[in-house]
């Protein structure tokens, strides 16, 4: 099989850890040229310099609109065009919150990380990709807007409004030969779980905190294993290549069967 994503661009948002980067890596090895943003300048250089001269790290923000652009922008710069978008950037959006305790001000995070970034991640990909006669949008919701339990009360939410967006986009840009799709992970192993890559610990901590992570999640699917990184980037570059040009507007789960298992809702 050749390169499923040969010379096509990429922008990934959130693509220093977890599964951006691992996205990154992957889709560098099948032909794409990469353009990544983060806010750590110190690892995207890490990463850039391992990944060669096929990806490009753009130290931003994605709470700040002209970043979200200026990331894009780099991509159509540096490589003529935007073929393919993984709005992959998140993280913790607040505490477990009861629904009493909920603020305007947690409400407002949330939305804007994990909902707002996306929608206007979206919006300024669109241009470039008409450009190009179509291209893929891929967005990376939660298992948390699914069920209860997997999340706090503003992340779920606002996984669950993502997903329900990026549908709404696939049939609104399908006539442009833009797909738009989501995957929802769930039970997968990535620092999002001690606070993001926001939270910078040593290796050896890492390896500590990972070991600890896939035994606990393991146990939390009856395929008795954690997902992985990798696992959310394969599923990403089926929707992102032509083996998936048959499919928008889908929510694909990579979660190891986590929703089909029982659960008590939480009480407020």
């Amino acid at each position: 099989m050749g390169y499923r994503l040969k010379d096509k661009v990429v922008v990934i948002t959130g693509g220093t850890s977890g599964i951006g980067a691992a996205t990154a890596e992957l889709f560098v090895a099948e032909g794409a040229y990469v353009v990544f943003c983060g806010r750590t300048s110190e690892k995207g250089k890490v990463l850039e310099d391992r990944l060669g001269s096929n990806a490009v790290f753009v130290e931003a923000d994605v709470m700040v609109e002209e970043e979200i652009k200026g990331t894009i922008d780099t991509a159509v710069q540096k490589f003529g065009g935007l073929d393919i978008l993984f709005n992959n950037a998140g993280g913790p959006a607040g505490e477990k919150l009861s629904l009493t305790e909920v603020t305007a001000e947690g409400v407002q995070y949330a939305m804007q990380l994990l909902f707002t970034s996306v929608v206007l991640g979206i919006k300024y990909a669109i241009p470039h990709m008409e450009e190009r006669g179509g291209g893929a949008i891929i967005n990376n919701s939660s298992i948390a807007g699914l069920r209860d339990g997997q999340g706090s009360l503003l992340y779920s939410a606002a996984k669950a409004a993502l997903t329900h967006y990026s549908k709404l986009a696939g049939t609104r840009l399908g006539s442009m030969g833009i797909r738009v799709n989501t995957v929802s992970p769930g039970a997968v192993a990535t620092p999002i779980f001690w606070g993001g890559s926001s939270v910078e610990v040593t290796d050896e901590e890492y390896n500590r905190k990972m070991t600890k992570l896939q035994g606990n999640l393991a146990r939390a699917t009856p395929l008795k294993m954690s997902g992985m990184a990798r696992d959310c980037a394969l599923g990403v570059l089926y929707l992102a290549s032509d083996e998936g040009k048959y499919v928008t507007c889908h929510d694909l789960v990579i979660d190891g069967g986590r929703t089909s298992m029982f659960h008590e809702a939480p009480r407020d």
